[in-house]
């Protein structure tokens, strides 16, 4: 597969899928959203967006879709679909760094793109009259066949030369992955809770019965 990645490829591990049968936009906005992520948080992230607790900002094609208090008012949505293709690429782009020796968790997603492929032209059935300057039912049914491919591209950020933007936003977000790890190593091991004490319960008075 030719990656349209156009800077320096030597450290960079690749992955990517094509003649998907899904909407180019809605990954398009995925990608968006992964790009120069860690790998590692981008899955987990993904992770949330397939179980639809997370939604994902849309910068384009947001004609009439709704803000999102979530995204602090932005446009965004839940595309669970497309958000299990992209997670699916980025995976296989771990597993090729982890195949070669490398530490995932230290990676960055440096490339991620999705783009239309294939168009295939569709009909209505038989016996339906259609022209493109129709009007009315027949007109509505037409619709293309579409497909898409995915290339996602992961490095460590000191291994990469990308474009001014991209570097502050690759650095920025590397010094927040840091951050964050390092928080979480400082954080006290939290002590085990104690065992429940068992309430003994209590013996039943043994009643003596009197003979007569």
């Amino acid at each position: 597969m030719n990656y349209s990645f156009n800077m320096e490829k030597g450290k960079v591990i690749f992955a990517g899928a094509k003649d998907i049968n899904a909407s180019f936009k809605d990954l398009g906005a995925i990608c968006d959203y992964v790009r120069y992520k860690n790998a590692v948080q981008a899955a987990e992230a993904l992770e949330k967006v397939v179980k639809a607790s997370a939604p994902v900002p849309y910068r384009n094609h947001n004609k009439g879709m709704g803000s999102r208090h979530e995204l602090g008012g932005r446009k965004g949505r839940y595309p669970t679909k497309c958000a299990a293709v992209v997670k699916k690429v980025l995976e296989m782009a771990i597993s090729n760094a982890k195949s070669k020796g490398i530490d995932a968790e230290n990676l960055f997603v440096v490339h991620a793109s999705a783009n239309k492929t294939q168009i295939y032209r569709r009909t209505p059935s038989k016996g339906m009259l259609y022209h493109s300057d129709s009007y009315g039912f027949a007109s509505m049914r037409h619709s293309d066949v579409e497909f898409a491919k995915v290339e996602i591209g992961i490095a460590a950020p000191e291994d990469v030369k990308l474009g001014e933007k991209a570097t502050k936003m690759l650095n920025l977000n590397s010094a927040l992955s840091k951050k964050a790890a390092k928080k979480q190593a400082s954080k006290p091991a939290s002590k085990p809770k104690p065992a429940a004490k068992e309430n003994p319960q209590p013996q039943k008075a043994q009643v003596a019965t009197q003979k007569e």
